[in-house]
This record gives structure tokens, C-alpha cells and sequence, in this order.
């Protein structure tokens, strides 16, 4: 069974900039599909960016697209989601996710903690 931890989430002003990261551990990710998915407060769970085993492949949502980028580093057994141009409606919990590329939530395995990103207007 693979653990989750997202770093990086935090306050940010519109327009700012932040870098989250998940981090693997007990198993290696090197060979699963990973997502980062968001939540916000009264809302379903939503899909925000997906990066196949290596990397050559992403998806993201048309919300983000532009503006986000994913990516992983599976030496380090990492993934990351840079998140570009934040506006107010970004604001959410942020979630990691292993399974299979994919945009429906059902396709993942394994979910780390969350972390939370609030973007200021």
C-alpha cells in the first residue's frame, strides 16, 4: 500500500504562484498513473490534472489548462503540480492521487491528506 503526503499548499494572493508536491512512500510510483484532484468547501471533488507512469503523457482540466503544470520525478518518488496565474476560485484542498490516468476520481487507488491552497483576491 502506497502513502500519500501533499506539501506546498498555503495562502496566495491572485495572480501569485504556488508549487505543490507529493510525496510516495511504502512503494514506489515509478509504475502507476498519478492525479491531483481539489475540493472545495460544499463541493464534489474534482479533477485537475492527471501524468502517466512516465511522464509523457498529462491531462488537466479546462480550468487549469495554461496555468497548471504536473509532473513527477520518479527517482525521487515525487509529483508535482505547479500552479501558475492562482485566481480566488482555485481556492480548495488539494489531493494526490496513484491509479490510472484518468479524470474520474473511481480510477484511483490511493489519496494522500490534502492540503490547503487559498488564493486571496
Amino acid at each position: 500500500q502506497v502513502q500519500l503526503v501533499e506539501r506546498g499548499g498555503g495562502l496566495v494572493q491572485a495572480g501569485g504562484s504556488l508549487r505543490l508536491s507529493c510525496a510516495a512512500s511504502r512503494r514506489t510510483i515509478s509504475t502507476v498513473a498519478m492525479g491531483w484532484f481539489r475540493q472545495a468547501p460544499g463541493k464534489e471533488r474534482d479533477f485537475v490534472a492527471a501524468i502517466n507512469w512516465s511522464g509523457s503523457v498529462t491531462y488537466y482540466a479546462d480550468s487549469v489548462k495554461g496555468r497548471f503544470t504536473i509532473s513527477r520525478d520518479n527517482a525521487k518518488n515525487l509529483v508535482y503540480l505547479q500552479m501558475n496565474s492562482l485566481k480566488p476560485e482555485d481556492t480548495a484542498v488539494y489531493y494526490c492521487a496513484s491509479g490510472s490516468v484518468s479524470t474520474l476520481k473511481e480510477e484511483y487507488n490511493y489519496w494522500g491528506q490534502g492540503t490547503q491552497v487559498t488564493v486571496s483576491s
